[in-house]
């Protein structure tokens, strides 16, 4: 592993705003960063692109991104740091395991930012809006939660669709390019380090907007 990342790894454990699944207290950091406040996730989320926006446009709500890579966590708690947000938290762990963190109605929004399409038949149940992980949510989320998808993905597009359907959820909003939500929707302006490189490549980003009711 090159030194830089292993330097950022290292830093990890240092660093106030951040809550690792290898740690014996990330569970009490979690604990005393909540203080009952409007909640929002964002699942896979690399660098934290969303998180560290929303959390700069809503000082009195919080914020956590939740990641397995440590490298990319490193660059959004720095950033956060630097911009002296208090309202943000990243979380290394496997989605998997968010119930274990997160309890019953304690969450109001989700984002899931440009997935792992894990195109393979074989590979569904990895994908963050199968039924898998759907009923995983519906574990931790208000009843009058709202998830946002984006991807660049269409096959995933559009299985998403389906599965949120077959969930017995409701797709509240559509898009096939969120170029044409920019004034609606701000928020789906927001553009992250991958979602760059796709534009870059020319391609249209999706959106959903849905609940688990």
């Amino acid at each position: 592993m090159p030194r830089k990342k292993l330097q950022r790894f290292a830093q990890l454990n240092t660093l106030a705003n951040v809550a690792q699944i290898d740690q014996a207290d990330s569970k009490e950091k979690l604990a005393t960063f909540l203080q009952n406040k409007r909640l929002t996730l964002e699942l896979g989320c690399g660098r934290g692109e969303y998180t560290l926006f929303l959390a700069s446009l809503n000082p009195d709500q919080q914020f956590i991104g939740i990641d397995i890579q440590g490298e990319r966590l490193w660059f959004g708690a720095k950033e956060a740091q630097e911009k002296k947000l208090t309202n943000v938290l990243f979380l290394r762990i496997q989605i998997e395991h968010l119930a274990d963190y997160f309890p019953k109605n304690s969450v109001d929004e989700i984002w899931i930012t440009f997935p792992d399409p894990y195109p393979r038949d074989k590979q569904i149940k990895k994908r963050l809006t199968s039924p898998r992980f759907l009923n995983l949510y519906k574990k931790i989320i208000k009843p009058e939660a709202v998830l946002n998808l984006k991807t660049d993905d269409k096959d995933f597009f559009l299985y998403s669709q389906e599965s949120i359907k077959s969930f017995g959820g409701q797709i509240l909003e559509l898009s096939e390019d969120t170029k044409h939500l920019k004034d609606n929707y701000p928020y789906t302006n927001i553009l992250t380090y991958y979602e760059k490189i796709h534009l870059k490549a020319r391609k249209s980003i999706q959106y959903l907007k849905f609940q688990l009711t």
